[in-house]
């Protein structure tokens, strides 16, 4: 009985010990917030942000509009995030193993291009939007985190 009781100690540590080996390599991955992401069409001048100067778009294109939520009265306004697409109520909308950064240059709730979905968290360029997901599909849960 006594051997029994040792052996099951042990298996339960070797349980332990993996199952902490295995949070904190998964961990860090996922240290994000999420929220969902549309696309944002042109006419992208003006912005909230900087207005008409067009120097405010970076050379990659890779930028969008910020929700109320992370909008931040206009602090947000130059800063990068990083994004993933998570998923979307259409199969496959999502372009697996895709991490972007973005810049933000715009309001979304005062953008020239209203958003199609309003709610939206981060309302991305088509060039971002396309580099993550199938732009034929309107909106997509994201994983962001500031970069």
């Amino acid at each position: 009985m006594p051997a029994l009781i040792a052996k099951m100690l042990k298996d339960l540590q070797l349980l332990l010990f993996f199952g902490f080996f295995i949070s904190a390599v998964l961990l860090p991955f996922s240290n994000g917030d999420v929220g969902t992401a549309s696309l944002y069409q042109p006419p992208y001048l003006p912005t909230a942000c900087y207005g008409n100067d067009v120097s405010q778009f970076p050379s990659n294109n890779l930028f969008a509009a910020a929700s109320e939520g992370i909008w931040d009265n206009g602090a947000s306004c130059g800063r990068q995030y990083q994004v993933r697409c998570l998923s979307s109520t259409v199969k496959g909308a999502c372009l697996p193993d895709q991490i972007i950064v973005v810049t933000i240059v715009d309001r979304a709730a005062s953008a020239v291009s209203t958003p199609p979905l309003p709610d939206t968290t981060m309302v991305l360029a088509n060039n971002a939007y396309s580099m993550i997901a199938n732009p034929s599909v309107p909106s997509v849960n994201i994983e962001f985190r500031q970069a």
